[in-house]
């Protein structure tokens, strides 16, 4: 495999940009392909679990019982669980609270990690993951002296499934190794996962249940790691970081109907998936090319002015997520949330006379 890009500066990337952005205020109305939460979401029983936990809200969270089913589904004992606010909160508190001299951050992926280590007043390295390999990981690639690295499986926004071994294989005494599974669960059979391990030195897995189950204007995720890394960023949260609410969502999405029904949906997202890219595939002669294998619930797109593609396919109806924000890759490059095989033929129609204007 050729030697990745190391990176020590930040380059001129909007690291702040969301997918959401495409959406807001004039995009309301439009077909949302740029965020990659689960469009049918939440469901009615998820709804109704959360609503009626709105009589509790005169007393203080209690995290317990959320946390010790978090753990129980990971194997986990509970001193190796954190309840965060969103997977983001996680990001800043490692941030902040870890001492840490030379983070590096495995691009592209999601900018988050960065902009939070940014913020913290570290200085970060990039290594950037290149478009003729595949944008597959090369654990040669990131440098010995990195005492935080940071990487995303599957890849957000390449789609790009690592093997947990070469994840594993970055572990090294004194690093940190951060592992962002923020859309693992939709993957069938989490293969390739590292949350629940506890032989990797250094380990810290993210976990988002904001995808799957549409909870983003909730905010809960969980950190997996190390007890002493546990108390460590436990030190640097406010008091009562997780609402009522969240909490009572997160047991619910940790418990078996939950991980039955996010099993049944990583299934079907993986065959719609499928169809979309064999779409995408017949407009190849236009220079439009996917990145894949794909495994995440959103596709990667290369094709010639994306730029002025994104704003016509807006014209057309539909709102995609811009690529030039994410370091190692530029303006020729679109992400897609994949979604239901109506939408995909509506948005590829769309497409196809975007392309034959």
């Amino acid at each position: 495999m050729a030697t990745c890009a190391v990176v020590r500066r930040a380059a001129g990337h909007d690291l702040r940009h969301h997918g959401d952005a495409e959406v807001r205020d004039d995009g309301a109305e439009l077909t949302d392909l740029a965020v990659n939460v689960r469009a049918d979401t939440p469901p009615a029983w998820l709804k109704q679990v959360i609503a009626e936990s709105l009589d509790g809200l005169a007393a203080y969270p209690d995290g317990r019982r959320a946390r010790e089913a978090v753990a129980a589904r990971h194997g986990l004992p509970p001193d190796r669980v954190l309840l965060t606010s969103g997977a983001a909160e996680a990001f800043v508190l490692l941030a902040r609270a870890l001492k840490v001299r030379h983070p590096v951050v495995v691009h592209p992926q999601f900018t988050e990690p960065e902009a939070a280590l940014r913020d913290a007043g570290h200085e970060v390295g990039r290594v950037l993951l290149r478009e003729e390999d595949g944008f597959r990981l090369d654990p040669a690639a990131v440098p010995e002296e990195a005492d935080l690295v940071v990487i995303g499986n599957p890849t957000n926004p390449t789609s790009v499934l690592h093997p947990a071994a070469s994840i594993a294989a970055l572990a090294r005494p004194g690093r940190v190794l951060v592992v962002d599974e923020a859309f693992m669960d939709a993957v069938p059979g989490e293969r390739e996962a590292l949350a629940g391990r506890t032989d990797v030195p250094g380990l810290v897995v993210l976990r988002s249940l904001t995808k799957t189950w549409g909870l983003a204007g909730l905010r809960i995720g969980y950190v997996l790691a190390a007890p002493d890394v546990i108390s460590t960023l436990a030190g640097a949260q406010p008091l009562w970081p997780v609402s009522t609410p969240a909490l009572v969502a997160a047991r619910a999405c940790v418990g078996p109907r939950a991980l039955a029904e996010a099993g049944h949906a990583a299934h079907r997202v993986a065959a719609d998936r499928g169809y979309l890219l064999a779409g995408l595939g017949e407009l190849a002669s236009f220079g439009v090319r996917a990145v894949g294998p794909a495994e995440g619930p959103f596709v990667l797109l290369r094709m010639p002015d994306a730029a002025g593609v994104r704003a016509r396919l807006r014209e057309r109806g539909f709102a995609v997520r811009r690529g030039d924000t994410f370091p190692g890759l530029g303006p020729g490059w679109i992400r897609l949330a994949v979604r239901d095989r109506g939408t995909s033929d509506r948005f590829l129609a769309a497409l196809a006379a975007t392309l034959t204007a």
